[in-house]
């Protein structure tokens, strides 16, 4: 394999741009000619797509989001859109494709492979929703920007006494809301995995307002539903003022933290190792900080899962 590409999909998440850095670089030692495809799979049908040096990756791998912008494609996902694609990477000759992104992005990747040009997925999402990896580029510095504002709220929350609620990204997941929840002393934590009793939440708030508290804070997922139609039920119910805060998209934003840093260079460069090696169709992940790789198929047919630990002992802390 002499040439490879790489393009970034789906929702951007802080610390692709590192993965980009470690993908041209890696390919260039290696010598390998890269090329980067910008926006998405949109980019590939349409050719968007030059070459990369050592030049093209300078000084990004402390940005948040993606140098190679990111788009959503509907039609990517017809054989035409897909063909379209093919055809591109055939005028480039380009012989593997790395795509960095979450597990739509991944289908596109498994559809091309299926036609003969081999991919590899990288897992970047803030949501931390991908099976096979025990964290996905961009949770990381999420959660971070999720805990601070945490923390500034509990300061308003503190000084006026009152409930507020905080709904958190995540999609169907409720790892941001899990781990911010503990890391910030949330009293409540909701999340889509596990069915929270209302009156449960409840009377923990009443036990906490009985002994002197003066304020609480709930971490809400927004695959629970709105956080402003829980707030105004809990206000109803315990008769405590409560303000809701959706943090929206901020926590996609930012600088990436070390952590994704790390993990995303690791990822990018075990991507080329893979096509070097003329592997396809599978992701790249972390377990117990060591490097995997999975088959789609088997990304695909596992559901997530949240740390069923770290939900109990939120839980007993929040008495």
């Amino acid at each position: 394999m002499k040439k490879i590409g790489v393009l970034t999909s789906g929702g951007d998440a802080p610390g692709m741009n590192a993965a980009i850095r470690a993908v041209v670089r890696k390919a260039i030692y290696h010598n390998l000619e890269v090329y980067g495809i910008k926006n998405g799979f949109q980019g590939l049908m349409e050719g968007n797509i030059e070459q990369m040096d050592l030049g093209s990756v300078g000084d990004i791998i402390q940005r948040g989001g993606t140098i190679l912008f990111s788009a959503r494609s509907e039609e990517f996902k017809t054989e035409e859109g897909q063909m379209r694609g093919i055809e591109q990477l055939k005028k480039f000759g380009i012989e593997g494709l790395i795509v960095i992104g979450g597990d739509g992005s991944f289908r596109g990747a498994q559809k091309l492979t299926e036609k003969g040009f081999p991919c590899i997925g990288v897992p970047g999402t803030i949501d931390n929703d991908i099976s096979g990896t025990d964290f996905t580029i961009g949770f990381d510095t999420s959660l971070n920007t999720i805990i601070e504002a945490v923390d500034k709220v509990r300061d308003t929350a503190t000084s006026h006494e009152r409930t507020y609620i905080i709904e958190v990204m995540g999609r169907d997941a409720g790892d941001l809301a899990l781990w911010a929840g503990l890391a910030g002393g949330a009293e409540s934590i909701l999340i889509p995995e596990k069915k929270e009793d209302f009156e449960e939440i409840v009377d923990r708030l009443k036990r906490g307002h009985d002994r002197g508290k003066k304020h609480s804070i709930i971490l809400l997922a927004e695959g629970v539903g709105s956080g402003f139609d829980f707030g105004e039920r809990i206000q109803e119910t315990t008769q405590l003022e409560t303000r809701v805060t959706v943090l929206g998209y901020i926590q996609r934003g930012g600088s990436p933290t070390a952590t994704d840093r790390v993990l995303a260079s690791r990822l990018g460069a075990k991507a080329v190792e893979l096509l070097m090696d003329n592997e396809g169709g599978k992701m790249v992940g972390i377990q117990n900080n060591n490097l995997v790789s999975y088959p789609f198929d088997e990304i695909f047919a596992q559901s997530h899962t949240i740390n069923e630990e770290m939900y109990n002992l939120s839980k007993e802390l929040s008495i």
